[in-house]
């Protein structure tokens, strides 16, 4: 029996993937077991199935970037971390550790290493985090999702989906709107700053909701589950603090409005849906560099978060929801870039690093 370590930085762009993960390698072998590396504070006990809930945390260890007395004690605390990580790791008999990045995952790729115990990474992003820049120089394994991630031994795999997302296809477009009391021939402008939500995209679309409405579309507008509901909100828009059916979501809509983390990003691919995206600017930019290629095939528009304005919807939102031929060869384009593979690929990549070993 094949033991995997699964290690996700405590958010959702991190564990999300990991399930995925975790399913194709139930699929392929049904006798595996998991265990994973979570962060003391993150979401994986709110996120993962019951089944992935065999779990050790580390604590969050965020590179210091400033001297003063966090940059003075680091270096203790990342040994002790790194030493506690390759005693669990021991303890659980890894086989292999797959990495998704973060805060947690520097020391464990370390620990795998110093436990010579095979390591596989995933990015996610366009622009790699410090944690997998340091985990690709200790690994052949490195998946990305992106072309020309800037890591050394990258293969292009893909965005790791849910099979949920993956099938959201074999679901029509009118029971995906009636999941969420919209009606079924009534385009859909789907809009989104993730599951915290976006204050400045929920102001701007708020702002204009009578007019998309009177434009004959139909909102769905996913808020952020800490925003409270908006007040005379016209009917035919209807909004969310947050609904875990993200794949009936995306299938409902004719155009989608969000940022572009690299899921988003990935989930709209799949789906062939046109999108505006508006980059949160965070990190080291990788948002932009998220949806640049998209932006280059034609299947996505982008737009600064400072320019995402009432005014701005007047004047080039509305048209574009009016386009429907527009729409269609962007949603041509979008389709052509989806990857729909990529939790197998990154698998397979473990399995067989346990063949070959360390």
């Amino acid at each position: 029996m094949t033991t995997y370590a699964l290690c996700g930085g405590g958010t959702a762009g991190h564990i999300t993937p990991l399930i995925a993960v975790a399913e194709e390698l139930e699929s392929l072998d049904p006798q595996a077991s998991f265990v994973v590396v979570g962060t003391k504070g993150g979401r994986e006990r709110e996120l993962l199935p019951s089944h992935l809930q065999n779990m050790f945390v580390v604590p969050k260890l965020p590179f210091p970037r400033r001297i003063g007395r966090y940059a003075l004690l680091f270096p203790f605390r990342w040994i002790a971390t790194v030493i506690s990580a390759l005693r669990q790791l021991r303890a659980r008999r890894a086989d292999v550790v797959v990495g998704f990045g973060g805060y947690t995952a520097a020391p464990v790729y370390l620990a795998a290493w110093l436990a010579k115990i095979p390591l596989v990474i995933h990015e996610a992003n366009a622009l790699p985090g410090m944690a997998n820049k340091l985990g690709a120089t200790l690994t052949n394994n490195v998946a990305v999702c992106f072309p020309g991630t800037p890591l050394p031994h990258a293969q292009v795999v893909g965005m790791p989906m849910r099979q949920s997302v993956r099938g959201a296809s074999a679901v029509s477009v009118s029971e995906a709107r009636k999941h969420f009391g919209l009606k079924a021939r009534t385009p859909v402008l789907l809009v989104t700053g993730g599951s915290t939500g976006a204050q400045s995209l929920n102001r701007t679309i708020e702002a204009v909701a009578s007019e998309c409405v009177k434009a004959g579309w139909q909102v769905l507008h996913l808020r952020g589950k800490d925003n409270d509901a908006p007040h005379g909100l016209p009917d035919g828009f209807v909004s969310l603090g947050y609904t875990d059916r993200m794949d009936l979501a995306l299938r409902a809509a004719s155009l989608v409005v969000s940022r572009a983390g690299a899921a988003t990003v990935s989930e709209i691919q799949l789906t062939g849906v046109p999108a505006v995206f508006i980059p949160y600017h965070v990190g080291n930019g990788e948002q932009e560099h998220n949806a640049r290629a998209t932006i280059n095939a034609g299947a996505a528009v982008m737009v600064s978060n400072k320019d995402f304005t009432p005014e701005w919807v007047r004047t080039s939102l509305l048209p574009l929801m009016a386009d429907k031929n527009k729409r269609e060869e962007m949603a041509t384009s979008m389709a052509q870039l989806a990857v729909s593979d990529a939790a197998a690929g990154v698998a397979q990549m473990a399995q067989h690093a346990t063949q070959k070993g360390f």
